[in-house]
C-alpha cells in the first residue's frame, strides 16, 4: 500500500520450549487462587509496564482456560482475538468522569463484543484472549458462557488484573476513554498460550489493533495471525484506534499499518482515515483507495448514523444506516462488524456480489445502530430477531 514500506509484520509461531510445556487446566471457579493478584490500579505507560514484567515472578503466573468448551461448527466459526475487559458508563451523559454521579458496570473490549454479537445474532463465535484471575475475570468468563460464545481459548492471569476502562459520554452520546492497565492481564497474553488448533479451523479470524501495543502479547497475536492466513482462513481488521494507548501517534500509526497489508477485511472510520493519511479527507474517495491494499477483499468505512461505505476491487458503493436516538455509541462498530462477519461465515460468496452484500450491509449497520439505543457494549448488543424486526419497521 502507498502509505507505508513497511512489509506486514506476520511470522510464524516461535519454538520456545518453555511456553509449549505449559499446561492448561480447566477452570474450576470453586478453585480461585487469590494470592499474586496485585491490589493496585493506575493508568498505563509504557514504562510501567515494562519495570512490572521485568520484576514479575514467573511462578506467580497461571495459565486457565475457561471450562465452557461448547460444540462448534468449524464451518461457520469465526474466532476473536484480543482484550476483554469491564467499562464503566456513567449514568448521566454530558458530565466528566469527576462529576458522574454513578457507573454502570458493563462488560466490554472490541474483539470480545464482536464474538459476544456473533453468537447474540445465532453465530457461531470463539475468544482467544486472557483476563485477571480475579472477580472481573470470572465475570467475563460467564458472560462469554451465558451468550454461547466458546472460550477454551481464554486464559487467566494470577499476576495481573482483568483491564478497566472508564467511559465518558456526551450528550450525543459520544465517548471518550480513561483506561486502568499497569499492565493488565490481556497485555500479558503470550504465544505459547494459544490454541492454534482453533485458530486454524476457523472460517474467519478477527482482530484489533490494542493487541499490538506491548509485548508479550504483540507476538501472540502476530503468531497467531500468521498461523490463520497459512490455514487458508479469512483475516478481519479493525483497528479501533485508540490513541491513549500507544506511547505516541507516530507509533500508531505504524503499528496499525505494519499488519495492513495482510487483511482481507478492513473496518474503518472517518476519524482513522484521517489519522492513517496524516489528515486527509475521509469522505475523498481518493484518499480511501491509498489505503486499499492488493490483497484486499473488503474496505468498510463507517459512518455512523449516516451508514457505511464499502469498497473492493470490482465495486464501491454507500449504504444508508437506521436512524434511532443515541444513548451510548460505545460498540456500535464492533456490532456492526458482528452482522458482517456472522452472514461472511456462512457464505463468503457475498463478498463478490455487490447486490447480496449490500443486503448483508444494511443488516450490519442497523446491527450498530440498536446497539447505540443502550448503555454499554456487550449489553446493548442485539439479537437477530431484533435486527430483522428493526429493518422491517424501516419498510413499513
Amino acid at each position: 500500500m502507498a502509505l507505508h514500506a513497511a512489509a506486514p509484520c506476520i511470522r510464524g509461531p516461535a519454538s520456545n520450549p518453555q511456553l509449549q510445556s505449559r499446561k492448561f487446566s480447566s477452570f474450576p471457579l470453586a478453585c480461585r487462587r487469590r494470592r499474586c493478584i496485585r491490589a493496585a490500579i493506575s493508568l498505563s505507560t509504557i514504562s510501567s509496564c515494562s519495570s512490572f514484567l521485568a520484576r514479575r515472578s514467573r511462578d506467580c503466573i497461571k495459565a486457565l482456560s475457561a471450562s465452557n468448551d461448547l460444540p462448534i461448527d468449524n464451518s461457520s466459526l469465526v474466532v476473536c482475538f484480543g482484550e476483554m475487559l469491564i467499562d464503566f458508563v456513567p449514568t448521566t451523559n454530558g458530565l466528566s468522569l469527576s462529576e458522574a454521579p454513578a457507573f454502570k458496570k458493563a462488560p466490554g473490549g472490541a474483539p470480545a463484543n464482536v464474538a459476544v454479537g456473533i453468537a447474540r445474532l445465532g453465530g457461531q463465535s470463539a475468544f482467544i484472549g486472557k483476563v485477571g484471575e480475579d472477580e472481573f475475570g470470572y465475570m467475563l468468563a460467564d458472560i462469554l458462557k451465558k451468550n454461547n460464545v466458546n472460550s477454551q481459548g481464554m486464559r487467566f492471569d494470577s499476576g495481573a488484573r482483568t483491564a478497566l476502562a472508564f467511559v465518558t459520554l456526551r450528550n450525543d452520546g459520544e465517548r471518550e476513554f480513561m483506561f486502568y492497565r499497569n499492565p493488565s492481564a490481556d497485555m500479558l497474553l503470550e504465544e505459547g498460550e494459544l490454541d492454534f488448533d482453533m485458530i486454524r479451523k476457523a472460517k474467519i479470524f478477527h482482530y484489533g489493533s490494542i493487541s499490538l501495543i506491548t509485548e508479550p502479547c504483540k507476538s501472540a497475536h502476530v503468531a497467531a495471525a500468521k498461523a490463520a492466513k497459512d490455514a487458508g482462513v479469512l483475516l478481519s481488521y479493525d483497528p479501533n484506534l485508540r490513541l491513549p494507548l500507544w506511547p505516541s501517534a507516530e507509533s500508531a500509526r505504524e503499528g496499525i499499518l505494519s499488519i495492513w497489508d495482510a487483511a482481507d477485511i478492513i473496518k474503518i472510520n472517518e476519524e482513522e482515515i484521517s489519522f492513517l493519511t496524516r489528515g486527509e479527507d475521509p469522505y475523498d474517495d481518493a484518499v480511501v483507495h491509498k489505503l486499499f491494499h492488493p490483497n484486499l477483499k473488503l474496505l468498510l468505512v463507517t459512518e455512523g448514523p449516516n451508514g457505511c461505505r464499502y469498497y473492493s476491487k470490482d465495486f464501491n458503493g454507500r449504504v444508508h444506516g437506521l436512524k434511532v436516538e443515541p444513548v451510548d455509541t460505545t460498540g456500535a462498530g464492533d456490532a456492526f462488524v458482528a452482522g458482517l462477519l456472522s452472514q461472511l461465515a456462512t457464505d463468503v460468496s457475498l463478498l463478490e456480489d455487490e447486490d447480496r452484500l449490500r443486503e448483508a450491509l444494511k443488516f450490519a449497520n442497523a446491527c450498530g445502530a440498536l446497539t447505540v439505543t443502550e448503555r454499554g457494549a456487550i449489553p446493548a448488543l442485539p439479537t437477530r430477531e431484533a435486527v430483522l424486526n428493526a429493518l422491517l419497521n424501516v419498510i413499513a
